[in-house]
């Protein structure tokens, strides 16, 4: 039974699982890294759309938590393992990094395989055992302590574990929300899991007609009742049953939280760079510049075609009234769509749509310098498991370095 006994057993093979591994190994320690897959990483081959966002080079610490929910618990880890590090390292390990656009550091070959066959190779070297094709089934506790883990046909005793299982989003990888059953049956408090950097889905039907269209650069601002909640801006593309893009995926964890209990309306911002004065200003001179033309052409001037006959049509304007004929009240309205373009969210897309979980393990019961368990004696946490959540980016990733190599180097 020797060979079933470890110094560390850590529990899913993903970024935190992997990193956690590693560094657990370089204290000298004897290593399982158990993996229900077939391979290491699966889920990181999907990560920056195959392209892997390794993670962002934002290297001032008050700014980079900013980027999370719960992001304050993330300080001291990332004072230890940071984005600095983790370039660092990947470079080290023979993975060449840039940065491009909004400080996304990706590998310079644009491959997530090769980020993969790079860890792949340094684990190689480490005193990690790995074990394929593994489902823990069952945990064993003694005394406040796990004795040891019950898999289909065998079991691992460890003096330490880390639980890196992931969260519930692209189940496919593996995802399936396994773990928060695990830790629940430790005594561990489970904040409820949510999709998150997922599309949303919108009640309007016409929104179908604005399918694919796409705007760069668009304030958003999300109401309950009268009420702002929150704000984002960047990039939105539509969809055939709502909206997606960067700025959509950033919003959408806390969205799905409001959708619970409450209507939520979003309002997009088309010109956040204008303020309303200067955007009159604007849509004046288009229409004294062509008096002739429809309403429809000269605000297709300024937005996508179909953008503008579906705002057109939303205040009721005649779309082929003729630019010297609108009135100074029905630029007034085209103002306030222009500014306040309000759509009525309906749902999040599913799990298996969204990129991350929000929710997981309840974070007052973690050490947040050691991501220990306060209930568990040698138990750890690595990764999507706890309840913390980030913008895209590279910023979730990041978090699965950071949790892992600390988690690892604390057992």
């Amino acid at each position: 039974m020797q060979e079933n006994l470890f110094d560390v057993a850590v529990i899913g093979a993903g970024p935190a699982g992997i990193m956690a591994a590693i560094k657990a190994s370089e204290r000298g320690l004897k290593v399982v890294l158990v993996e229900k897959n077939s391979i290491l990483g699966k889920k990181l081959l999907l990560t920056g759309n195959g392209r892997c966002n390794i993670t962002n080079a934002e290297f001032d610490l008050k700014k980079l938590v900013q980027n999370y929910d719960n992001g304050k618990f993330l300080f001291h880890i990332f004072s230890v393992f940071g984005p600095k590090e983790t370039i660092k390292f990947f470079e080290k390990i023979g993975v060449k990094t840039k940065i491009e656009e909004n400080k996304r550091v990706f590998p310079t070959s644009n491959s997530a395989k090769d980020v993969l066959n790079a860890l792949i190779e340094h684990i190689a070297d480490k005193n990690v055992r790995i074990i394929y094709n593994a489902e823990v089934v069952d945990i064993i506790l003694e005394n406040k302590k796990i004795s040891k883990i019950l898999l289909k046909n065998r079991e691992i005793c460890a003096k330490k574990y880390i639980f890196c299982t992931g969260g519930k989003s692209r189940s496919l990888t593996g995802s399936d929300g396994l773990g928060y059953k695990l830790i629940e049956k430790l005594g561990h408090s489970i904040v409820k899991p949510m999709p998150a950097l997922s599309p949303l889905e919108l009640k309007e039907e016409w929104i179908k007609n604005l399918q694919g269209v796409s705007l760069s650069s668009v304030g958003v601002n999300v109401f309950e009742g009268a009420n702002k909640q929150f704000s984002e801006k960047g990039e939105i593309i539509f969809t055939h049953f709502g909206v997606s893009g960067p700025a959509i995926l950033n919003i959408s964890g806390k969205v799905g939280e409001l959708l619970e209990s409450k209507d939520v309306k979003i309002y997009f911002d088309l010109f956040p760079l204008l303020n309303n004065e200067r955007l009159r200003e604007e849509l004046g001179n288009n229409l004294q510049r062509y008096p002739k033309q429809t309403l429809k052409n000269v605000l297709s001037k300024l937005l996508p075609d179909r953008l503008a006959e579906v705002l057109i049509d939303v205040v009721g304007l005649d779309k082929n009234k003729r630019g010297v004929c609108i009135s100074g009240v029905e630029k007034n309205i085209l103002i306030k769509i222009l500014k306040n373009f309000g759509v009525s969210a309906k749902n999040v897309y599913s799990f298996d749509q969204s990129q991350v979980t929000k929710g997981g393990v309840f974070l007052e019961e973690i050490d947040h310098k050691t991501l220990a368990s306060k209930i568990i004696k040698n138990l750890f946490f690595a990764g999507e498991i706890i309840d913390i959540d980030g913008k895209t980016g590279g910023f979730n990733l990041q978090m699965c370095w950071s949790t892992g190599y600390v988690a690892g180097e604390s057992c």
